[in-house]
């Protein structure tokens, strides 16, 4: 397979003055060469415009097939006339009739596929005593004695320019020094984040454990045995035929996946309620080597899970928050660059924690630019795929750029992946993306960090928290990791979302009333990516 040429980024850094040497008291500067994203709207891949088509038509099939056939069962029917129950049988045989027509239709509705509402969520917010600066962080960092001067140097300048604020949450016992973290301490923090999420969306939902059918738990590092839904069955005493599913390995991208999921299971046990718990363990993936390329991870992952709760009973219209769209899935584990690109192993001296290469960034655009071209014909308005359409026939007869769809026409709402401010200002050049469609995204950095695959809840959560979703308003929700995987999914709004009372934006005391937290200085930023 033919390898894509690298895009690289030229930077110009000042270093300073010279303390010592034949250049002392000159200013120095040196120019770093960063591998970039790619600009995915201006090459396409007709193979993921063919997927996309392909999943929209296998869908409008039904719609149109089923309908047609009933319009002529119905016509049939609409021949006979009272007339003819009237000499040709009695009373007996229309009750019949009308019957069998009223058993056809029952079973045409109840094939029909269902859709998957979002009754609620809940994204859980640490207690204060596990806030932590950047400056304590770098504190603590120095007194765990884990880490030469280089590693210091190395997250001190990742920090400086990551885009996170000072109110993260990090459990302390990483930072012990002479300690090695154990299993027990993993399990504590799940327990932590998993139950306090999941107790703050059954007191918003007012729905019993019991009543919980599936159950589907996601978390990169931390596998245990029992299984962490093992946690959350005993832990809320859930039903002993509830299905349970346990993904492990899969990334900040798992949430998406875990939706996934619960939305086929909810097919196959229709009426039922699923609970989806996401969340990543911070201290059991956390690295106490010095690899630069594996102390990224630890400069940027956070504390933080966040519960959902997912029905697809009609009667559950009424009252759900928002409908499933649509969901697109794209995996590149086929290519090593892409699978090799953040790969969880141990180094020299035997630590383990996540190595995150150098071709992250690029490899991450690819997969981007393939899961966006798949759910463009599925989510942009007619006239911008004849534009596109019309663009990419001519584009080898005009010199000029090809057309870039306007997703803004698609969505009112985008929630990208929390990962690094650079990363989200690259999608946002990309993608052409306003500053109001950024907020939710780059507000969740600065305040959460990197939650992993809970970070687009906290997105949400936001966009709640200021009163931004109005009946109608259709959600992006984009997330990538290991794998490598590029995974998105479409929310529509079927009412107007007030503020919740439980939010881990409100009672916030850097927020106004309103929830929003002031703009800060803006940082210069490294490219990197959970």
């Amino acid at each position: 397979m033919a390898r894509e040429p690298e895009l690289l980024s030229p930077e110009i850094v000042n270093r300073g003055i010279e303390d010592s040497g034949p250049y002392a008291g000159s200013p120095s500067f040196s120019v770093r060469v960063r591998r970039g994203l790619p600009d995915f709207l201006n090459s396409v891949n007709l193979k993921y415009v063919k997927l996309g088509y392909c999943y929209l038509i296998n869908h409008g099939l039904y719609l149109v097939t089923a309908p047609l056939l009933s319009l002529i069962f119905c016509a049939q029917i609409g021949k006979l006339s009272w007339q003819h129950f009237c000499l040709r049988g009695d009373l007996t045989d229309a009750l019949f009739l009308l019957g069998l027509f009223g058993l056809i239709l029952y079973m045409y509705l109840d094939s029909f596929p269902r859709s998957t509402y979002l009754l609620d969520f809940a994204c859980y917010r640490p207690p204060n005593q596990l806030k932590i600066s950047k400056e304590e962080y770098m504190e603590l960092a120095r007194k765990s004695g884990k880490y030469d001067d280089a590693a210091i140097e190395f997250k001190q300048r990742v920090l400086k320019s990551s885009g996170m604020g000072d109110e993260t949450y990090l459990p302390r016992v990483v930072f012990k020094p002479n300690y090695k973290i154990s299993l027990k301490d993993g399990r504590e923090e799940a327990a932590m984040v998993m139950f306090g999420a999941v107790d703050d969306l059954f007191a918003a939902t007012r729905i019993r454990p019991k009543d919980i059918k599936i159950l589907i738990v996601n978390c990169g590092v931390l596998n245990t045995t029992p299984s962490l839904s093992a946690m959350v069955i005993n832990h809320y005493k859930l039903r002993h035929n509830v299905h349970s599913f346990n993904l492990g390995g899969m990334g900040c991208a798992a949430g998406v996946i875990a939706i996934d999921l619960a939305r086929d299971l909810l097919n196959a046990y229709p009426g039922s309620y699923a609970l989806v718990v996401s969340t990543e363990v911070v201290s059991f993936a956390w690295y106490s080597g010095k690899d630069l390329d594996m102390l990224l991870p630890n400069c940027f992952f956070r504390m933080g899970a966040a519960a959902m709760l997912l029905s697809n009973h009609r009667l559950d219209w009424w009252h759900a928050k928002y409908e499933l769209k649509q969901l697109v899935r794209i995996h590149k584990g086929m290519d090593n660059r892409s699978f090799q690109s953040i790969y969880l192993k141990e180094d020299g001296e035997g630590n383990q924690g996540l190595s995150v290469n150098k071709d992250v960034i690029e490899v991450g655009g690819h997969a981007l630019k393939a899961n966006i071209t798949t759910l463009g014909p599925l989510v942009l308005p007619l006239s911008e795929q004849l534009h596109f359409f019309t663009s990419l026939l001519f584009k080898n007869k005009s010199k000029s750029k090809p057309y870039i769809a306007n997703y803004k026409l698609a969505f009112e709402h985008v929630c990208i992946l929390a990962t690094s401010k650079k990363v989200l200002d690259e999608i946002q050049t990309n993608l052409e993306l306003t500053e109001e469609y950024m907020e939710a995204s780059k507000k969740t950095l600065e305040r959460f960090g990197n939650t992993s695959s809970s970070s687009v809840w906290y997105e949400l959560a936001y966009l709640e928290a200021n009163t931004r979703i109005h009946r109608g308003d259709r959600v992006w929700q984009i997330a990538f990791g290991s794998g490598f995987k590029c995974n998105s999914v479409v929310w529509r709004a079927l009412k107007n979302v007030g503020r919740p009372k439980r939010s881990p934006w409100i009672n916030d005391p850097r927020s106004d009333r309103k929830g929003r937290i002031p703009n800060t200085k803006r940082l210069k930023l490294e490219a990197v990516v959970c």
